[in-house]
């Protein structure tokens, strides 16, 4: 399993917004947010609200709802295990 790296086109490619954790309310507070640091890069980001298994756990999502990991590219693309990177962290 290889480490994803947090890239403008890695971010493109994720499913994370469309996660049913991932709720309307956190979408509305944080992707102004995520807007502006893709603006400036996402390499430069400590921290994005989306790419979990790259940037670690959510600071919005708190409760499980469901999880898409399993079928979004970047999963299967860094041959990643398991999933809910929004709760659990990043991928290693």
């Amino acid at each position: 399993m290889a480490k994803v790296p947090q890239t403008t086109k890695n971010f493109m490619k994720c499913k994370c917004l469309t996660c049913p954790s991932y709720t309307t309310q956190c979408k509305l507070k944080e992707i102004p947010r995520d807007f502006l640091k893709m603006a400036e890069g996402v390499g430069n980001a400590d921290h994005m609200e989306g790419l979990f298994c790259s940037f670690g756990k959510s600071e919005c999502i708190a409760q499980y709802k469901g999880c898409v990991c399993d079928t979004c590219a970047i999963h299967k693309e860094y041959n990643l295990t398991g999933g809910v990177f929004c709760l659990n962290g990043p991928a290693e």
